[in-house]
């Protein structure tokens, strides 16, 4: 007969915890910086030169405030892991401030290091306060927010405005280059292909770079939800916002982003074939086959170049970076060992930079290609340092990725989607890379940054409800739940 007894085998039931207000509070500022950083050059047209500096210094002393006395109470085995900076990184953010003592342009100089420092410190503020699911939660936000507001920004021109908008809502006077502009308002001219927009960020190749990423964020989160049974509503509005990246994508036309978007694809094909392999013999042949692959699709892209950029719309020069390629190559190659000096961006008004290489009556302010853009400013070392910089990241976010998590004696653990985003990114922006130098400067080295500090510190992701699955199915096997480690929510 069951009798009543006043020592019950199981736990009280209990209320879960719920998070400190203060760390809501950071995951919001965490978010807002993100935001920044990545619509950069909205807050450049909305505010000015000058509101734009005044907000960077406003967050960074910020960033400061909240994390140096959380370093100052950290002892023993929660101490800053000094060890596991990304030091590779920081060496380049130091050749960039040592190169002061040769550059041609040193007001430019000052001025943009300032601005890495600055980006270099949030990342590491970023990987560190953070986990895992809250940096990917938080870089979802901040890219709903970009590409929500780019919606509403122009619509906001084309049907309230009626007519195009100049930075700084300067007024128009007479019909400048179409390339002045910060947003067309040509939104509803057409749905899907047609006249290119800008969004808030006031660049086509920005906005469809951007979404490029968020669709990367945004497909990890999905599938999270999917893997951990979220209700539907939320995985309705996360597909949601995949078709609105998809539909921006389109509507912006920027062949560098439909590039990347490719290559993202083929990485993360590679990806999951490998994380289906069991033998170190079958990851053999899957890198030897798809490095045939890789290098026989270079080939074809080589020869049948002028093919391909005619499929994606652009002239043979690729919209003349061409020629601003050798303009930059020629000046840097009368510095060719340690450069002119760092600048990223380019100064516009700096006499270094004002009027040398003009498109569209516009002050060009970077080579539109990061490897020739570091070439000038730091030389052949600042390009084999960065060359380590992206060759590290891509190595440590790759085996970050494909490798089964192990963080006891078993190797059965389940892949989290969440390690897919660090390698897709990286990839995404080598891709940018190539017609682009956003990916060392401002969110692209700061998406850097963050993800490569991550790894170095957290190399191993785990989730409870990924724990709590491992376990149910160890019980079976007469492996106690206790064998199970207890981790902090990621999500």
């Amino acid at each position: 007969m069951a009798q009543l007894s006043r020592h019950p085998v199981a736990p009280p039931h209990r209320a879960p915890e719920r998070e400190a207000t203060s760390h809501l509070a950071l995951r919001a500022y965490a978010t807002f910086v993100l935001f920044s950083a990545l619509a950069y050059s909205w807050w450049y047209n909305l505010l000015g030169a000058i509101g734009a500096g005044l907000l960077l210094g406003s967050t960074l002393l910020a960033t400061l405030a909240i994390w140096v006395p959380q370093l100052a109470r950290r002892r023993g085995a929660r101490a800053y892991p000094w060890r596991r900076l990304p030091w590779v990184a920081l060496g380049y953010v130091a050749l960039a401030l040592v190169s002061l003592a040769w550059s041609d342009w040193h007001t430019a100089t000052l001025l943009t290091w300032t601005t890495l420092a600055g980006v270099t410190l949030h990342g590491l503020f970023l990987a560190d306060m953070l986990t895992w699911g809250e940096i990917i939660r938080g870089l979802e936000v901040a890219l709903r927010w970009v590409l929500g507001l780019s919606v509403l920004f122009e619509a906001w021109v084309a049907l309230i405005v009626g007519h195009p908008l100049l930075p700084n809502f300067f007024p128009v006077d007479g019909p400048p280059d179409a390339h002045w502009y910060w947003v067309r308002g040509n939104l509803f001219d057409a749905l899907l292909v047609g006249p290119r927009i800008q969004g808030i960020v006031g660049n086509s190749n920005l906005l469809g770079m951007l979404c490029v990423i968020a669709l990367i964020i945004f497909a990890v989160r999905l599938r999270t939800g999917i893997v951990e049974r979220a209700s539907g509503e939320r995985i309705a509005m996360r597909t949601f916002w995949i078709v609105i990246a998809a539909w921006l994508l389109f509507r912006a036309g920027s062949a560098t982003s439909f590039i990347a978007g490719a290559v993202v694809c083929g990485v993360l094909l590679v990806a999951l074939i490998m994380r289906q392999q069991t033998t170190p013999g079958g990851r053999t042949r899957v890198y030897a086959l798809f490095t045939g692959v890789g290098l026989a699709g270079v080939a074809i892209v080589w020869l049948m170049w002028d093919h391909v950029l005619e499929l994606l719309g652009r002239g043979g020069g690729f919209t003349g970076r061409d020629e601003i390629w050798r303009t930059v190559v020629e000046r840097a190659a009368t510095q060719p060992v340690f450069g002119h000096g760092f600048s990223s961006p380019w100064v516009p008004w700096d006499p270094a930079f004002d009027g040398w290489i003009v498109d569209h009556d516009i002050s060009v302010f970077q080579a539109h290609n990061m490897w020739i853009d570091v070439f000038l400013q730091l030389g052949a070392v600042g390009v084999v340092v960065m060359a380590t910089v992206y060759g590290s990241a891509v190595w440590r976010a790759w085996f970050f990725a494909v490798d089964r998590p192990k963080w006891d004696a078993h190797d059965d653990h389940p892949f989290s989607p969440l390690t897919l985003a660090p390698l897709l990114v990286i990839w995404a922006l080598l891709t940018q890379g190539l017609t682009e130098s956003n990916p060392i400067m401002l969110w692209g080295w700061l998406l850097l940054v963050m993800f490569v500090s991550k790894m170095k510190v957290r190399p191993v992701l785990t989730h409870p409800d990924v724990d709590a699955e491992i376990g149910s199915r160890r019980r079976t096997r007469g492996v106690p739940r206790t064998a199970v480690p207890a981790v902090l929510p990621e999500d």
